[in-house]
C-alpha cells in the first residue's frame, strides 16, 4: 500500500452487528474532529455495508472509507441491520493484517482482534473500546493485555482490569459510547394501543440466563394477559444455543400485543430499552442500559443460574420462585420508589458518563495516541 493510501486510523466492523452502536458513535466524533484524517473502516458482510453505507454521506468532507474485508460475504436476503452470519474470523484477520500492518492506530470493539497484536509484531496500535455494561469476562490468553489502549465506560472495573494484568496507564475512561446512539424503532411502530411496554431479553450464556428454566413459562404468561405489550427480544446469540427459540417464539408472533425480535437491529441499537417501561432481567448488560433512565425493574434469578452480581439484584425485587413473577410485575410500578436511587447510582457507576461526550472523549483519547505514534 502506498503511503499516500494509508489510513491514519482502522475501525474493525468485522463481527456481529451488536458491536456497530459501541464503534460508530466514535467513527462519527473522530470524523468531525479531525476531518483530516483517512479513517477506514473495514467491514465483513453486505449486511454491514448497506448499514454503515447510509451513514457516510454526512460525514463529508471527512475522509472515511468503507472497505471490505478478506473473506466478505454478500448475503442478498437479510434486511437491513440483520444479524449475519460471518466469515471465519481468524483467517479474515490473517489476510487483514497487512492492509494493517502500518496503520497509526486500529479500533476494535471485540476481542477476537486482538489476536493481531498478541501474535503478530503488528506497529498499529490497537485500541479495544468495551462493549456492553457490568462485569466483563476474561479470556485467560492474555488478548486485552496486548491493546495499547482500553477504553471503559467508567472506573466500575478498573481494578479488575488492572488485575488482570492491564496497565493503569493503558485504560481510558470515556463514558458509555453506545448512549450517543440513535434508536430506530419506537413502541408506536411495533404495537396498535398505548399500553406499557415490557421489555424481556434473556441472556444467551446458560448460567447466567433465565431463558432455560422459565424463558417458555415468562413467554406463555406475557402472550395471556393483557395489561402489557411485550417484547421478546432475546441476546442475538440465544439462538445459536438454543435453536427450537425461535420456532417456538414465532408461535407468538401474531399477536397484537407481542411483538418478537430475533435479529433485527433495533434488538442491538437501545430501541428496545429505551421504550420499555418495565424490564425482566437476568444479568445483561441491557438491563444496566435500561437503568441509565431508572424505571421499573423485575431480576430474575433462577435456580440454576450461577452468576448474579448483588448490584443487579439491588435495582428490583428479585423473583427466585416462578410462582413469585407476576406478582413482582403488578407491584412493580408501585415499588419503583424503592428502587430509584439505587438504580440511578448503579447505572452511573457502570455506565460513567453518557450521552454525546463518551464518543468525543474516545475519538480525543483517540487523537492523543496518534500523536505518540
Amino acid at each position: 500500500m502506498r503511503k499516500s493510501d494509508r489510513a491514519d486510523v482502522a475501525f474493525l466492523f468485522l463481527g456481529e452487528m451488536l458491536l456497530v452502536p459501541h464503534l460508530w458513535p466514535i467513527v462519527e466524533a473522530l470524523a468531525q474532529a479531525r476531518p483530516d484524517l483517512t479513517i477506514d473502516v473495514w467491514i465483513s458482510t453486505s449486511a454491514h455495508e448497506e448499514l454503515l453505507g447510509e451513514w457516510m454521506a454526512p460525514l463529508t468532507p471527512a475522509r472515511v472509507r468503507l472497505r471490505r474485508a478478506p473473506g466478505f460475504l454478500q448475503h442478498a436476503t437479510l434486511g437491513k441491520g440483520q444479524n449475519p452470519p460471518l466469515p471465519a474470523k481468524l483467517p479474515m484477520l490473517l489476510r487483514l493484517a497487512p492492509a494493517l500492518w502500518n496503520v497509526p492506530v486500529t479500533v476494535c470493539a471485540e476481542q477476537t482482534s486482538l489476536w493481531l497484536p498478541r501474535v503478530l509484531p503488528m506497529r498499529s496500535r490497537f485500541v479495544f473500546t468495551v462493549h456492553g455494561a457490568g462485569p466483563l469476562n476474561y479470556n485467560r490468553d492474555g488478548r486485552l493485555r496486548h491493546a495499547s489502549r482500553l477504553f471503559v465506560p467508567s472506573d466500575y472495573l478498573t481494578a479488575d482490569h488492572v488485575a488482570h494484568g492491564i496497565s493503569r496507564d493503558a485504560i481510558a475512561v470515556t463514558g458509555y459510547v453506545k448512549s450517543a446512539f440513535r434508536p430506530s424503532v419506537t413502541a408506536a411502530d411495533l404495537f396498535p394501543d398505548t399500553r406499557p411496554v415490557l421489555l424481556y431479553a434473556p441472556h444467551w450464556q446458560r448460567y447466567r440466563s433465565s431463558w432455560w428454566e422459565w424463558g417458555h413459562a415468562i413467554v406463555e404468561m406475557l402472550a395471556a394477559q393483557d395489561r402489557y405489550n411485550v417484547v421478546l427480544a432475546p441476546h442475538q446469540r440465544l439462538f445459536e444455543r438454543d435453536e427450537e427459540a425461535l420456532a417456538y417464539l414465532n408461535r407468538f408472533a401474531d399477536l397484537p400485543h407481542v411483538h418478537v425480535d430475533s435479529g433485527s437491529f433495533a434488538m442491538v441499537d437501545g430501541s428496545y430499552t429505551q421504550m420499555a417501561g418495565l424490564y425482566l432481567g437476568d444479568s445483561s448488560s441491557q438491563v444496566i442500559e435500561y437503568l441509565a433512565r431508572p424505571r421499573p425493574c423485575v431480576t430474575l434469578d433462577t435456580p440454576e443460574m450461577a452468576w448474579q452480581p448483588d448490584d443487579y439484584r439491588r435495582c428490583g425485587a428479585v423473583v427466585r420462585s416462578l410462582g413469585d413473577l407476576w406478582p413482582a410485575i403488578m407491584a412493580a410500578e408501585e415499588q419503583h420508589p424503592l428502587y430509584r436511587d439505587v438504580q440511578s447510582a448503579f447505572a452511573i457507576e457502570a455506565l460513567g458518563h453518557a450521552g454525546n461526550d463518551a464518543p468525543r472523549r474516545s475519538a480525543q483519547a483517540i487523537i492523543a495516541l496518534l500523536a505518540k505514534s
